[in-house]
């Protein structure tokens, strides 16, 4: 199997379609981060940001069929002496979720980060109640290395975050089974 995902730099008209996602409660729900509402215009504003930012690398997760965007990728948090980074990833197109394009995406950033830019260390923090996150992770060779109890307020309650981590020589063979298992490009 090939990988079916490429990743590519954000361009400015996509703030329509990540506006889109940003609005979507299902989606809101499966991340970290606190909800807020987003104008089209301060989204439009951030797409634009991101591609002048040096300290993080924003990424457009396509298919290589027919080039539709249907998630995001982040390298961010780089700690450039300790050589660490916070990859966090979004499939937004729900028609897309449980087929395996966010494991497709994942390794292929961390392809990147480890091999390209030389990171040595790329941390997670994954809400405790989203499972499919959890194992996604685990497969990449994460382990969990703590609990942040009540770290985020969500949906009326506090909720716990997953804390973990994957250093480059567990990476290596992960990354390796799977390309012997899959071939890659």
């Amino acid at each position: 199997m090939k990988f079916r995902v490429y990743l590519r730099a954000l361009e400015p008209e996509d703030y329509l379609i990540t506006y889109e996602w940003r609005k979507d409660e299902e989606i809101q729900n499966m991340v970290g981060g606190s909800k807020f509402f987003v104008s089209k215009e301060k989204e439009r504003q951030w797409v634009l940001n991101t591609l002048q930012d040096q300290n993080r690398m924003v990424l457009g997760i396509c298919l290589k069929e027919n080039d539709q965007l249907i998630g995001t990728v982040n390298i961010q948090d780089i700690d450039w002496v300790n050589r660490s980074a916070h990859v966090p990833i979004l499939i937004g197109n729900k028609s897309y979720w449980g087929g395996g394009y966010a494991t497709e995406a994942r390794m292929l950033a961390l392809k990147f980060a480890f091999y390209e830019r030389g990171i040595h260390r790329i941390w997670a923090l994954v809400l405790e109640d989203n499972i499919p996150s959890l194992k996604l992770h685990e497969r990449m060779g994460y382990v969990k290395e703590g609990i942040l109890h009540d770290s985020v307020y969500k949906n009326g309650r506090f909720q716990n975050q997953v804390y973990m981590g994957l250093l480059k020589e567990d990476f290596d063979k992960v990354y390796q089974t799977y390309c012997e298992k899959y071939g890659n490009d």
